[in-house]
């Protein structure tokens, strides 16, 4: 065989080879291509869970400020005049009326024995009268007073007061003083001395 041939039959045989290898490679592609492609899901990593948003308390109700009811001012109560042995103007005092117990068989109530004022009229008192003021006199005064005056058990005034004036003020203040300063029967209700109340009446008179 000649080189030319040895030539052409290399050659053929080269692409024979080309030709299988080609074939070969289709067989190969073929399974590739008709393979089911595989579905990738790309899952992301779980987000840790926010925490819980604090609790918020309730807003507190505000204090609701109470309307002051006015309170109705209490009635004033009517005094009651009552009347002591200082208030009494006479000179003897009333004895008080005799109780009476309500009982089936009551034993008869005696009544207090009558209360004898004082005095202060007795001689042997020896009671100064008032000194009748100098300019009382020059100028004519004169009048009547009647002091009220609260004689102790011992017939001693331990309270002198004017009740009624003169309608001077010098010939007053010379009765006063010459009253407190005066000795008195005590007033007696039974056997027994008891203090009371009596009235002194002064004359202050120009005439005499």
């Amino acid at each position: 065989m000649n080189g030319r041939a040895q030539s052409l039959v290399v050659t053929l045989l080269l692409h024979a080879a080309a030709a299988w290898a080609l074939l070969q490679l289709d067989a190969v592609r073929k399974p590739l291509l008709e393979a089911v492609p595989l579905m990738v899901t790309l899952i992301a990593p779980a987000l840790p869970e926010p925490p819980p948003a604090p609790a918020v308390a309730p807003p507190k109700p505000l204090p609701v400020a109470r309307q002051a009811i006015p309170r109705k001012p209490a009635e004033p109560r009517p005094l009651l005049a009552v009347e002591t042995a200082a208030s009494i103007p006479s000179a003897a005092a009333s004895p008080p009326p005799p109780k009476f117990e309500a009982a089936a068989t009551a034993a008869p109530v005696e009544a207090p024995p009558r209360l004898v004022p004082p005095s202060f009229d007795a001689a042997y008192l020896r009671n100064p009268p008032p000194v009748y003021p100098l300019w009382s006199r020059r100028r004519g005064e004169q009048g009547r007073a009647v002091l009220r005056v609260h004689v102790t058990a011992q017939g001693v005034a331990d309270e002198v007061h004017l009740r009624n004036s003169s309608g001077h003020d010098r010939l007053d203040q010379a009765a006063l003083e010459a009253v407190r300063q005066w000795r008195f029967v005590p007033a007696r209700q039974g056997d027994r001395p008891v203090a009371a109340w009596v009235l002194v009446p002064i004359l202050f008179s120009l005439e005499n």
